[in-house]
């Protein structure tokens, strides 16, 4: 029989020091590291998404740095998107994978993961994922309820609809369709809104119900066809190790704070005024215009300096925004990881040595059990 495979998972919200913990025990342990953040996956929106600078690129604070080879021609420099972290020789994974103007999903994101984990599995290397998207993770882990495919034809309709009639006329329909969905999703947000309409029509039941499968409903009861499906697309082969970050909230919240204004600091408006104003180079080389309803430009900060360059808010009001939103986002993506099963939490910032040295000791104890 085939020894289970090692798997190190480091989760918790954002600014806790994921990147960091996960770069110290890879250095250790002989790993790379998959990046599990479904902000991180589209190129050229780099600062915002706290991108992690590769090899030789110039981070904040170094202006004597080397440009990355082949970055995007955008007015700022990509290079220092960092805000003072860079890979130390570690392969990053996972990143930067897709266009602006695409469509990505948690199953697309499975794919690609268990294609990067082959090949580490294939050169003997760790892999150690640093994990901010709960959905990502359980795609991956426990898999999800096969969701239907794209049908481009119905894409291309509810583009058209949406262009002739605005996207608020694409959300009344898919508040008659599928009420749950339209309560989370914005109005305005019409590529979300095309493929929750989507997956409504095609699976023929809410999006909910899709990635619900093989978790508790309402009644404490699982629709056992569902979860026959999820248990047989789980993850196999692996030993998985989790590694829970929770430092205590008053001092995530600052560092939140904190960060947003290095960001700003390492050019991120500059970098929206020239997504907004120049577009990007595909991987053609072909210069691209970015949608204005493309999904990046909803991420959190990205959609207030951008209502900024508008002028329909002041840069002080932007911030005070960026900063808010960071904040809930990182008590949503705890509230969701702590459902999460078989975590070791600590209670700390992941680049402090004491953690480091605290997962290195609870990874050997684990591999000793």
């Amino acid at each position: 029989m085939t020894e289970a495979a090692r798997l190190i998972v480091i989760l918790g919200p954002t600014a806790s020091g994921k990147s960091a913990l996960a770069i110290e025990l890879a250095k250790r342990l002989n790993g790379e590291i998959l990046v599990c953040d479904s902000t991180q996956v589209y190129r050229h929106f780099d600062i915002g998404t706290a991108k992690v600078a590769p090899v030789g690129a110039r981070i904040t604070g170094d202006p004597a740095g080397a440009r990355v080879t082949g970055a995007p021609a955008l007015s700022h420099s990509v290079n220092s998107h960092s805000v003072k972290m860079s890979q130390h020789d570690i392969p990053h994974h996972l990143v930067d994978l897709v266009e602006p103007n695409e469509i990505f999903t948690a199953g697309d994101y499975r794919r690609h993961a268990l294609l990067a984990l082959d090949d580490l599995r294939r050169r003997s290397k760790l892999p150690i994922l640093a994990a901010g998207t709960g959905l990502y993770l359980r795609a991956l882990l426990e898999g999800l309820a096969d969701a239907p495919t794209r049908s481009e034809e119905l894409r291309d309709r509810l583009r058209r609809s949406a262009k002739q009639r605005g996207p608020v006329h694409l959300h009344k329909i898919l508040a008659r369709l599928d009420p749950a969905s339209a309560a989370r999703i914005a109005p305005r947000d019409t590529q979300k809104i095309i493929r929750a309409i989507e997956m409504r029509i095609l699976a023929g039941k809410p999006v909910a119900e899709i990635f619900s499968a093989g978790h508790p409903d309402s009644r404490g009861e699982v629709r056992e066809k569902e979860r026959r499906e999820v248990r047989a697309n789980a993850l196999e082969g692996y030993s998985i190790t989790k590694i829970g970050l929770s430092p205590p909230r008053p001092a995530l919240y600052a560092r939140i704070d904190a960060r947003v204004n290095e960001m700003l600091a390492a050019g991120w408006l500059d970098e929206v005024r020239a997504l907004v104003s120049s577009g990007v180079r595909d991987k053609a080389r072909e210069n691209v215009r970015i949608a204005p309803d493309a999904k990046p430009f909803q991420f959190i900060g990205y959609s207030d300096l951008r209502a900024h360059l508008e002028g329909r808010i002041t840069l002080t009001a932007a911030v005070a925004n960026i900063q808010q939103s960071t904040r809930r986002f990182a008590k949503r993506q705890l509230t969701w990881f702590r459902r999460e099963a078989d975590v070791h939490w600590l209670d700390a910032f992941g680049d402090a040595d004491e953690t480091s040295a605290a997962a290195l000791d609870h990874i050997a104890a684990r591999l000793s059990s």
